[in-house]
């Protein structure tokens, strides 16, 4: 490593992909409502700063020497059960994704769209459940780990009011925040950011492309709650703990608290 894993470094990472990618929709004049309507919307206020944010964190991750504690854990957690979660998240954007009426979607469309929630999954992984919890395991208890990681990856998408959304942004928060819970779960039972990173691609994919079914509000909340009771179920067993990282010295156990 180039530099020792430290909460106020991670941060610092974290806010510099958000500078980068809501400066690109600044210089641009987004307007969030519009994002999905032609593929020329779509490449630049979608694909743009996206790609934009990947070359920062590749940059930074790189600078810093993070990659092996960013995209992998020491060993997968357990009860395997665990592993029903990241499954039915990934069948219900499947779902969603079927149920969808596409029929405005242009070929175009539908390649960019692909394009950015790759980078969408790449990026927002990378920079929350990568930098962050890198940054907060060298000083944090694993719980707290996983509650502030995900409440920044929540607070996200709060700017989007800002650009456009309104008081959307608020509901994106909160739904963002159990979401966020469910892709740390996916990490952490297997072991690695990468199927992480792929299914909230697929997730953004099946929720941005096309018109959404009726469905998708009631796999949403199912969701949501699924995320709530699992990740509980795993942190219950990890409470004072700190959690050793790839290629990282091991800390010293903290007493329970």
């Amino acid at each position: 490593m180039r530099m020792a894993p430290r909460p106020r470094t991670a941060i610092l990472v974290f806010l510099g992909y958000l500078v980068g990618f809501y400066g690109v929709w600044a210089m641009t004049s987004v307007d969030y409502t519009r994002i999905g309507d032609t593929a020329d919307t779509v490449l630049k206020w979608y694909v743009a700063p996206l790609a934009f944010g990947a070359v920062f964190l590749v940059v930074a991750v790189t600078a810093l020497g993070w990659w092996r504690p960013a995209l992998f854990e020491t060993e997968k957690a357990t009860p395997r059960w665990l592993l029903i979660g990241p499954a039915f998240m990934a069948v219900a954007a499947v779902i969603t994704l079927v149920a969808s009426d596409k029929s405005q979607t242009t070929p175009n469309m539908f390649w960019l769209i692909l394009i950015g929630s790759l980078l969408v999954g790449f990026c927002e992984e990378l920079a929350t459940r990568g930098v962050l919890i890198t940054g907060f395991r060298a000083a944090w208890t694993e719980p707290r780990v996983w509650f502030v990681s995900t409440l920044l990856f929540a607070l996200l998408h709060l700017p989007n009011w800002v650009f456009g959304a309104g008081p959307v942004a608020l509901v994106q928060v909160f739904t963002a925040f159990f979401a966020g819970s469910m892709l740390y779960l996916t990490r952490r039972v297997t072991g690695s950011l990468i199927p992480a990173m792929l299914l909230h691609g697929l997730w953004d994919f099946s929720s941005f492309i096309g018109d959404p079914a009726v469905i998708t509000n009631a796999l949403l909340l199912v969701n949501t709650i699924l995320a709530l009771i699992l990740v509980l179920v795993l942190l219950r067993q990890e409470k004072g703990q700190r959690l050793p990282q790839v290629g990282v010295t091991v800390p010293d156990p903290l007493p329970a608290t």
